[in-house]
């Protein structure tokens, strides 16, 4: 559905920094209207690595993608921000002091500021060359990555691809779908020794199954409704899966896209960013984790957290214009309760 929105700040990316910027703009009350490529939230930790664990975000020795994921949106909650998923920023325009996106599906959203949290551009899957693939995708039949694991419970699932997206997930629903089929192209998996492990291991126990050496050929159903996948070899034999669902883990295609033609100061595809702001070239826009780059800059989850306060510090006087910002620490603030 299109939406045409009023905001304080445009965040374009709903990853782990893009989220936290939604909770750091909240307390310094600036309403958040999100923009992601991707169908659901995470960015990287849900479409790469949802099972994944992570060890370096303070507080936590280990945790995994999907649940750290989980946690930024329960924290932003509060703050009531506005998620516009599916959909690419495409163009850009400045009309009073406000920016105004538009995105690929035609809505339009005003704001005083906008964040940019696109990691290392804008993500969206690699898919695989097969005839009827978009009515496939738009019924949910075929579908690049794993928002609700409910969505499978009892359900045959084909998943293609060899990394540690395709056998982490294969590993997850195992225990709920009805059959779970693996299809690579090669025996050896490019995923986590010990999870291609696991997932050989539950082979052979009959949890799942193996289709190697096979490649994606061919989908059967209604147009809608999948039916079977049909896999091929090399030399060309030909085998059909009974089948629900076909999940696609062919890894992210990442560009910066229109992004990288806002006269922002680029560097190898990256934002150059003023330190203590995270503010970009361009005033009023500024950017935050993977994507921004300045002198000494670290690509870690933690430092996209600690961007996120800077910028919305930097961007309170922009929404906030007549009103002296004292900080205070979250202890002594507190976080409001909205009902």
């Amino acid at each position: 559905m299109t939406a045409h929105i009023e905001t304080d700040v445009a965040i374009i990316g709903a990853g782990p920094a893009g989220l936290f910027a939604v909770f750091e703009c909240g307390m310094l009350r600036m309403k958040c209207v999100v923009i992601d490529a991707l169908e659901a939230i995470g960015g990287q930790c849900s479409a790469l690595y949802p099972e994944k664990p992570i060890f370096d975000i303070p507080a936590h020795p280990r945790i995994a993608g999907g649940d750290l994921i989980r946690g930024l949106e329960t924290q932003a909650q509060p703050f009531a921000p506005i998620y516009l998923m599916g959909r690419r920023v495409e163009r850009l325009l400045e009309e009073d002091g406000d920016f105004i996106l538009g995105t690929s599906e035609g809505d339009s959203v005003r704001a005083k500021a906008v964040i940019l949290a696109a990691g290392a551009g804008a993500f969206g899957p690699n898919r695989p060359p097969l005839e009827n693939l978009p009515q496939y995708e738009a019924s949910g039949a075929v579908r690049y990555m794993v928002a609700r694991r409910e969505d499978f419970r009892g359900k045959k699932v084909v998943i293609a691809g060899g990394g540690d997206s395709a056998v982490d997930w294969a590993l997850s629903l195992k225990e709920l779908a009805a059959k779970v089929t693996v299809v690579h192209r090669r025996p050896k998996f490019r995923a986590a020794p010990e999870s291609a492990a696991q997932m050989e291991a539950a082979a052979a126990k009959g949890e799942l199954e193996m289709a190697i050496p096979y490649q994606l050929h061919a989908l059967k159903g209604d147009g809608a409704k999948l039916t079977h996948v049909t896999l091929a070899t090399l030399k060309g034999e030909e085998r059909d899966v009974e089948a629900d669902h076909l999940l696609a883990f062919f890894g992210l295609s990442m560009e910066l896209g229109p992004i990288a033609e806002w006269g922002l100061g680029m560097d190898r595809s990256h934002v150059t960013v003023t330190p203590a702001t995270c503010e970009t070239s361009r005033p009023g826009i500024y950017a935050i984790g993977d994507v921004a780059t300045y002198p000494g800059k670290l690509k870690l989850i933690l430092q996209g957290f600690s961007e996120a306060a800077m910028a919305a510090h930097a961007i309170h006087p922009r929404v906030h214009p007549n009103e002296a910002l004292h900080f205070e620490y979250s202890t002594s603030k507190g976080v409001p309760v909205h009902g």
